[in-house]
């Protein structure tokens, strides 16, 4: 399986409902850095999994809405914990989208799978990888 990863990073705000929070209960913030890797068994005719550039562009476009934002106020977290295994699936879930709608551009259709790691801090990180499809 070949695979290309590029990387961004996001700072929020946010807290969480439930004792096993403790003093995460209280708003705070984070900076995630983002890492997301595309997978697929062949290369394109150019010899690449995607391009790469793209692939940055899209992770850009899915993190500008949550910059500098306090989560528990944007409406499609309504209700959830935000937490990093939590939002690994749902910054996959975009990558996915965008994938499936052509946003990586040509030999984007080929991706078979995408993993989205959130590192939170130097000793702890999350992700979420799965298929492309819906």
């Amino acid at each position: 399986m070949y695979a290309i990863e590029v990387r961004d990073h996001v700072m929020i705000a946010h807290s969480f409902r439930g004792e096993l929070f403790g003093p995460a209960q209280a708003l705070h913030g984070a900076t995630f850095v983002v890492d997301v890797a595309f997978y697929r068994p062949t290369l394109t005719e150019d010899g690449v999994v995607v391009d790469i550039g793209r692939a940055g562009e899209a992770l850009k476009r899915i993190l500008a809405p949550l910059t500098y934002q306090n989560l528990d106020a944007l409406p499609q977290f309504e209700g959830i914990n935000t937490t990093t295994e939590y939002l690994c699936g749902y910054i996959h879930r975009e990558m996915a989208a965008v994938a499936r709608a052509g946003g990586l551009g040509p030999g984007g259709e080929g991706i078979a799978r995408i993993r989205v790691m959130l590192h939170e801090s130097h000793i702890a990180r999350a992700w979420f990888e799965g298929p492309v499809e819906a």
